[in-house]
């Protein structure tokens, strides 16, 4: 059973870093920003050696946990966030994301109930400019639900793992090295919650690109095999087979 949550509980801010000078700071301006002060801000470097570490170092008393060190990749650095933190819920914004606004948290923490045990919203894309282009929902065909639980994902990942807060004792260690480990630790904390809570919010802005063709290919293939293990092979090559039509018909982009 999970304690119960202060009026004010502690939103641990999970930042993952590795030579993004360019990226950085505005991540990081976002979160301490944060009219909200019951903020535990983590950075998590892998030993950048591009400029990064010295952004970093321009709001070092700013920043609660800070870490660089090399490691075996993105999950592995999120895990040692996992293991360092120690707030009621856990909130990964890596670098080139940011939260949407000053307010936010303290918007988003008003939703919380006593027995909330993840709290999710909407993510507002962004290219490299910063320029807006639109919600998820509105360019994806997998739209936010109203109402998350374990059997939301059947048909996919349906909510953002820049918008997607769990409470950290029931938060998993990350599958490292696997392209769809974000999907698996969302389906683990879906497993685990008992009462999942719409902020009604656009939390976070998403930086699209930077992932291959390639590895993207990898990543479908990774979810594919996740949500098979989950929810039955047939039930996903149906829910799949649905997916691919209306990305046809509808011409998403993301």
């Amino acid at each position: 059973m999970p304690p119960a949550l202060s009026s004010f509980p502690k939103i641990s801010i999970i930042t993952v870093v590795y030579n993004n000078v360019d990226e950085i700071e505005g991540t990081i301006k976002s979160i301490i920003q944060q009219d909200y002060p019951h903020i535990e801000y983590l950075v998590i470097d892998g030993q950048s050696n591009d400029g990064t570490l010295d952004i970093i170092d321009k709001y070092k008393s700013q920043i609660d946990v800070f870490l660089s060190e090399p490691d075996k990749g993105l999950y592995d650095a999120m895990n040692k966030g996992l293991d360092l933190a120690t707030g009621d819920f856990v909130w990964f914004m890596n670098s080139g994301d940011h939260i949407f606004e000053r307010d936010t948290v303290s918007k988003m923490v008003a939703q919380v109930q006593e027995d909330t045990d993840i709290i999710f919203g909407e993510v507002l894309f962004v290219d490299q400019s910063r320029k807006h282009l639109g919600t998820r929902s509105q360019l994806s065909t997998q739209k936010l639900p109203k109402t998350l639980d374990y059997n939301s994902l059947k048909k996919g990942m349906v909510v953002c793992h820049q918008a997607f807060l769990p409470r950290r004792v029931i938060a998993p260690k990350y599958i490292n090295n696997n392209l769809s480990a974000d999907i698996e630790w969302v389906l683990q904390c879906l497993k685990h919650s008992k009462k999942n809570t719409a902020s009604g919010l656009i939390l976070a802005e998403f930086l699209v690109g930077g992932i291959s063709k390639q590895q993207h290919r990898a990543s479908l293939w990774g979810r594919f095999k996740i949500l098979s293990q989950h929810y039955g092979i047939i039930p996903n090559l149906w829910n799949h087979f649905l997916i691919f039509i209306r990305a046809i018909t509808q011409k998403t982009k993301y």
